[in-house]
């Protein structure tokens, strides 16, 4: 029996119909692009048109309170100042550790601010958004968390539908919010038509991002994550098998993987290191277009139930909608209980180890109610929601 705080059962609404178990099914990857490319699947009630690359509209009251923040300059801390959390306690003796982050393929990075930063890699200009506690303090070591935007989104409205900034200040971390390149219809290279080279080539951003943000401020390298949203969030699980050696935990919302039989989205790998992760979507309709995230998101269960992962589940009834998260204690943000997940796994804990193997999914933290530990731990809400995106 899994341990769960909340004694949560095992039961799925079944599908309606056995067909939505297919990706693409027998409309083939010409038309799923077409369809895809034309929808705005995210995670937001409201509809937003694909903002360009190189110029994030950041609004002027996000973008001058991300420049409030003031400069960190490089070196060993000499203490830690971050909330005591799981990721800034001493290692275990014999643990594994987080190798250092990759060297920049862009030469010398830039001098980082908090807002918007533009980086070369491998050759191309990409921008990104870099959020920073307002007053940190210079010996202060913090995690890193990556997130990665959904389809009809940016960097923006990652920012403030997520209200990141918020949960930086409150929770102590540096998140970084890349801006896709915009050179493919579905933002980001997760689908079995995107080649390998340029799914490689957005690991390359990733790994410069890190590089270039762990050169200029006190990075906890055992405490680096990634989360996505709908695209986002299936590029998030490609990431988790192409950057495994790096990160510490990863959060898919509304994503997945495909299968090997068949479908639009990249199958799972099974890479040499164990990620624990946190699945979440909205249950058997969370659709769009041609894509059935609540199959992509069983898919990606099994895989990782299949290798040992740890992994939480949590299963809202809002189809492809913002995840309606209970009301989170005083002090965190909307989403404070997704940061919380990546603070409680270290990269130095066992294959497949978890504190909520032991100690259950922790109360009073702002976990939902609908969430569980393990393949079927979760039950699904029930009740009132806002109006789908999709």
């Amino acid at each position: 029996m899994r341990p769960s705080v909340r004694s949560l059962d095992s039961s799925f609404p079944p599908t309606t119909h056995s067909a939505r178990r297919r990706f693409g099914g027998t409309l083939g990857l010409g038309l799923g692009l077409l369809l895809l490319g034309i929808a705005s699947c995210g995670l937001s009630p409201e509809s937003e048109a694909p903002a360009v690359a190189d110029e994030p509209a950041l609004t002027g009251e996000a973008q001058a309170a991300l420049q409030s923040t003031p400069e960190v300059t490089d070196g060993e801390p000499t203490e830690l100042l971050s909330t005591p959390i799981a990721c800034n306690q001493t290692p275990p003796p014999g643990a594994t550790l987080a190798p250092l982050p990759p060297k920049y393929t862009g030469g010398t990075c830039p001098k980082l601010v908090p807002g918007k930063n533009t980086i070369k890699s491998t050759g191309n200009t990409r921008t990104f958004l870099l959020v920073v506690p307002k007053d940190l303090k210079a010996d202060e070591l913090l995690p890193v968390v990556f997130l990665w935007h959904w389809l009809g989104g940016s960097a923006d409205s990652f920012l403030r539908k997520g209200e990141v900034q918020a949960a930086v200040d409150s929770q102590r971390f540096l998140a970084v919010i890349p801006e896709s390149k915009a050179d493919m219809i579905f933002r980001w290279p997760f689908n079995i038509g995107d080649s390998e080279k340029r799914q490689e080539e957005e690991y390359k951003f990733f790994d410069d991002m890190l590089s270039c943000v762990s050169e200029q401020f006190k990075v906890n390298r055992n405490c680096v994550s990634s989360a996505g949203v709908s695209a986002g969030a299936l590029f998030t699980s490609q990431l988790a098998q192409g950057r495994a050696q790096y990160l510490a935990s990863a959060i898919s919302l509304s994503g997945g993987v495909g299968d090997t039989a068949s479908g639009l989205v990249k199958p799972w790998k099974s890479p040499a290191r164990k990620v624990p992760m946190m699945v979440l979507w909205g249950g058997p309709l969370d659709w769009c277009a041609v894509i059935n995230f609540h199959t992509s998101s069983l898919n990606l269960e099994a895989a990782l139930e299949k290798d040992g992962n740890f992994f939480i589940e949590c299963v809202h009834n809002c189809k492809h909608g913002e995840p309606p998260m209970d009301t989170p204690p005083p002090g965190l943000s909307k989403y404070g209980s997704l940061w919380r997940f990546v603070f409680d796994h270290p990269y130095w804990l066992a294959p497949g180890a978890s504190p909520y193997k032991t100690s259950g999914i922790p109360t009073g933290a702002g976990f939902p109610t609908w969430c569980g530990i393990g393949k079927g731990g979760a039950r699904m809400r029930s009740g009132m929601c806002p109006p789908a995106s999709c």
